[in-house]
C-alpha cells in the first residue's frame, strides 16, 4: 500500500517542491547563459586578437609598413587595395598606405571621402614643400638620421610632419632601401564600435538561441508538467461542478500541485459520500412517508368504515353488534395512538432530542417487569419465560425506563412468533467491559435474507406480523435506545430468533447525570 500523500504544502519534501524545481530550473538557465557567455567571450577574444595585432597605433603602423614593404618587394605590380582589404580587413584600426605618386589605399572601404582628400592634400603639400632636397632636414625619400635601413621604425619625432588632425601615428614605407611612401593611422577611427558592428549580429543570434533554448527547457521540464496537471485539476473541478461525482484530479507526484489535487480528491470523496448519504436519506424519507401514510391509513380506514356503518339511519343494529363495532373503533384508536407514539419516540431518539437519565438499573428487576407485563398472554398461550442474570451483570448504568421499553418490544416480538406452549428466555452476562442481554425464542426464526433489514422502520419480514398487530417500529426503537446508550444490537438465528444487546458496563459522563448520545 502506497504511503499517504501530503495534503498540505508543508508536507512536501523540499527537493520535490515545485518552488525548488522552479528555482533549480532558473539556476540551470543562468548557468547555461554563463557558459554561453564564456564561450562567446573566448570567441570574441580570439577575434579581437586578430583585430588588434599591436598594442599601440605606432607599433601597428610599423608592422604594416614592414609587411607591405616586403609584399611590394616580392611583387612590384601588387594590387595594393586588394591586398590590404584581404589581409587587414579584420584589423579594427583603420590605416592608410600613402605612396609617393599620390596613390592611397586603406584596409577598410568605409573611410569618408573627406579624410582621403585631406590625406592627399597633406601628401601633396609635403612633396611640394620638400621636393626631396635637404633643407635642414630630410627629403621624402631619405631615411631619418641614425635609423637602420631595415628598421622600419621612425625616430621619436622625426617623421610626424604637421598635417590634418584626423591623422595619427605613421611609419615610413621602404622598398629596396628606398622610401616610397608611408603608413598613416587614422586617429579619429573607433575600433571598438567597428568590432561591435561586426560582431553584434553574431552575438545577437547566439544570445537569442541561448535564451530560446533555456526558456524552452524550463517550459518543457518545469512548467509543462505542472500546466498539464493543473489542467487536470481544472477539468475535474468543472466535471464535479456539473454533477459528475466520479471526477477526480490526477494526484501523482509529491509537490504542491499533487498536494492540491490530493486535497481536491479528498473533498470530492467527502462530497460524494454526503451526496449519496443525502440520496439515501431522501429515499428513506420518501419510503418513511409512504410507510407512515400506509400505517396510519389502515386504522383510520377501519375506524371510518365502522363509524359510517354506525351512523347509517336505515341500518338497524342490535346492541351487541353496535358494542362490537365500537370496540373495534376503540382498538383501532389505540393502535393509531401507539403508532404515533412510536414515531415520536423514534424521531426523538434518532434526532438526539430525548434526554436519557443516567442511573443504576437492576437487570433482574427489568426482567421481572417484562414478565409481569406479558404474564396474561404467556399464561393464555402456555409460553414459558425463563430469566437468568449473572451476579457480575446484574447492574448497568442507563435510563431504566427506556431499557425496559427496549426489552418489552423484544419480548412482544418474541411472543408474536413463539408457538403456543413454546419458550422464551432472557439472560444477562458479563463480557469484558460490556453487559450482554440476550433474548431467545423457539419460533421459526428470521429468514436469512431479512436479517439485515429487521431494524429498519416499518420493515416486516412476512404478512403474519401485520396480522399480529405489529407496527414495524418496535425493533427500530430498540436499536435507537441501545445506540443512545452507547451499545449495539444484533440478531441471528440459533434454534429460533436470538437478539443480543451489548451495553457498556459503566457510563461515560458521570458529571452530567445523563447518558451521552451514541450517534
Amino acid at each position: 500500500m502506497s504511503p499517504e500523500r501530503p495534503s498540505t504544502r508543508l508536507g512536501v519534501p523540499w527537493h520535490k517542491s515545485l518552488y525548488w524545481r522552479i528555482a533549480l530550473g532558473l539556476f540551470a538557465f543562468v548557468a547555461l547563459m554563463l557558459v554561453a557567455e564564456g564561450a562567446l567571450f573566448l570567441w570574441i577574444s580570439q577575434r579581437l586578437a586578430g583585430a588588434m595585432p599591436a598594442r599601440s597605433p605606432r607599433q601597428l603602423a610599423a608592422l604594416v609598413s614592414q609587411d607591405v614593404g616586403a609584399a611590394l618587394t616580392r611583387d612590384p605590380n601588387l594590387n595594393l587595395e586588394h591586398y590590404l582589404l584581404t589581409q587587414y580587413k579584420d584589423v579594427a584600426q583603420t590605416f592608410f598606405v600613402v605612396l609617393r605618386d599620390g596613390h592611397i589605399a586603406s584596409n577598410h572601404d568605409d573611410v569618408p571621402a573627406e579624410t582621403v582628400a585631406e590625406l592627399r592634400a597633406e601628401n601633396a603639400a609635403l612633396l611640394a614643400g620638400r621636393g626631396g632636397r635637404r633643407r635642414g632636414g630630410r627629403g621624402f625619400g631619405e631615411r631619418p638620421e641614425g635609423e637602420r635601413p631595415d628598421s622600419g621604425f621612425p625616430g621619436p619625432r622625426s617623421f610626424r610632419p604637421p598635417g590634418p588632425r584626423s591623422l595619427g601615428d605613421m611609419a615610413p614605407l621602404f622598398v629596396n632601401d628606398e622610401q616610397i611612401g608611408r603608413v598613416v593611422i587614422w586617429a579619429d577611427d573607433r575600433p571598438f564600435w567597428r568590432i561591435v558592428r561586426q560582431m553584434s549580429p553574431t552575438m545577437a543570434i547566439i544570445g537569442a538561441g541561448v535564451l530560446s533554448v533555456g526558456t524552452g527547457l524550463i517550459a518543457l521540464f518545469v512548467f509543462g508538467p505542472v500546466r498539464r496537471r493543473l489542467e487536470g485539476v481544472q477539468v475535474a473541478t468543472e466535471r464535479l461542478g456539473s454533477g459528475d461525482l466520479s471526477a477526480r484530479a490526477p494526484d501523482h507526484g509529491n509537490d504542491e500541485v499533487a498536494a492540491l489535487a490530493h486535497s481536491f480528491n479528498q473533498m470530492a470523496d467527502e462530497l460524494t459520500t454526503r451526496a449519496r448519504a443525502l440520496e439515501a436519506s431522501d429515499r428513506t424519507r420518501r419510503q418513511l412517508m409512504a410507510d407512515v401514510s400506509h400505517e396510519l391509513m389502515t386504522p383510520l380506514t377501519a375506524m371510518r368504515g365502522y363509524i359510517e356503518t354506525l351512523t347509517m339511519p336505515e341500518l338497524q343494529l342490535d346492541t351487541q353488534t353496535r358494542q362490537r363495532y365500537m370496540g373495534i373503533v376503540t382498538d383501532e384508536t389505540h393502535r393509531l395512538e401507539q403508532i404515533i407514539g412510536d414515531l415520536l419516540d423514534l424521531a426523538r431518539l434518532e434526532g438526539g432530542g430525548m434526554t436519557l437519565r443516567r442511573e443504576r438499573a437492576d437487570v433482574e428487576q427489568l426482567f421481572n417487569r417484562v414478565a409481569e407485563r406479558h404474564e396474561r398472554e404467556l399464561t393464555d398461550r402456555r409460553v414459558t419465560l425463563e430469566t437468568r442474570v449473572d451476579v457480575a451483570a446484574n447492574s448497568i448504568v442507563g435510563d431504566a425506563d427506556r431499557l425496559e421499553q427496549a426489552l418489552q418490544n423484544l419480548a412482544a416480538n418474541a411472543l408474536r412468533h413463539a408457538p403456543d406452549g413454546g419458550r422464551i428466555s432472557l439472560s444477562a452476562e458479563r463480557a469484558g467491559n460490556e453487559v450482554v442481554l440476550t433474548l431467545r425464542d423457539n419460533g421459526p426464526g428470521i429468514p436469512t435474507e431479512h436479517l439485515p433489514h429487521i431494524f429498519d422502520r416499518f420493515y416486516k419480514a412476512d404478512a403474519s406480523r401485520r396480522a399480529a398487530g405489529g407496527s414495524g417500529l418496535g425493533l427500530s426503537i430498540v436499536k435507537a435506545i441501545i445506540e443512545r446508550h452507547g451499545g449495539t444490537v444484533m440478531a441471528r438465528n440459533e434454534g429460533g430468533a436470538v437478539f443480543e444487546l451489548r451495553l457498556p458496563s459503566s457510563g461515560t459522563d458521570e458529571e452530567s447525570g445523563q447518558v451521552a448520545s451514541g450517534k
